[in-house]
């Protein structure tokens, strides 16, 4: 069989079994009828009570209108975390976007054969958090400078992305860009090379599940984010978001 060649930072990331025995037969024995079909449970907390808390406000007594946005910060486990933790963020996912191959697996993606990147989809109401705060958060989570690395993780499938859904979208994220750079150039630091595309006719491939909210899974599990240490401009922000 092939060996499938994988970049650095990747052997680190195997995703651990999550699997507990209950309730064992005794030796030579069986198990009791109401154990039978069960004998085994996965160990995870309950999902939904990471977006629970965005469904309980009276504000959300309204019909919700949801936009969507994609982003690419490095390793998706991190990311996704830090934007399920933002208020007014209803739901993420994680998955692959910008390749040339239909519905890769984690492994094809990390020969960086085919070229996707890892990315958080975000799905927001727009009444309750703006597209610009979720820019911030973007920028400031990782270092948009590195170009295909973040820290340890090295590989295309790593590279700083926005895919943007909308004109207004875009708009936004190219100014955010030259706000942040603005920001960065004052401290010393170098150009960005985030790729800013408009996802239209882009695929989103939802990666495996045992990705899917991989931190809330395994709260010490791996998270590699880099970061530049600059702040975005908060008087900036304010203008923006205007």
């Amino acid at each position: 069989m092939e060996k499938i060649p994988m970049n650095r930072g990747d052997l680190c990331r195997v995703p651990p079994t999550g699997f507990e025995p209950v309730h064992p037969p005794p030796e030579g024995g069986a198990l009791s009828p109401e154990l039978r079909g069960r004998r085994y449970r996965r160990r995870l907390p309950k999902i939904s009570a990471l977006t629970e808390r965005n469904q309980r406000s009276p504000e959300r007594m309204r019909p919700m209108t949801t936009s969507t946005a994609y982003f690419a910060t490095g390793c998706f486990w991190g990311a996704e975390r830090r934007f399920w933790n933002l208020d007014g963020v209803v739901n993420t996912s994680v998955g692959y976007m910008g390749g040339s191959a239909q519905n890769p697996s984690y492994e094809e993606v990390c020969t960086g054969r085919t070229g996707h990147a890892e990315m958080v989809q975000v799905d927001f109401d727009p009444v309750l958090i703006s597209y610009q705060r979720l820019l911030e958060e973007f920028w400031t989570m990782h270092d948009p400078t590195s170009l295909n690395a973040q820290g340890g993780d090295i590989g295309t499938q790593y590279r700083s992305s926005i895919y943007t859904t909308s004109p207004d979208q875009m708009k936004v994220a190219l100014a955010s860009r030259e706000i942040y750079q603005d920001a960065l150039s004052q401290s010393g630091i170098g150009e960005i090379v985030t790729e800013i595309l408009d996802s239209t006719g882009v695929t989103y491939y939802l990666a495996e599940e045992y990705h899917q909210k991989y931190l809330a899974k395994n709260p010490n599990g791996y998270d590699c984010h880099s970061s530049t240490g600059v702040a975005f401009p908060n008087a900036i922000t304010e203008q923006v978001a205007k």
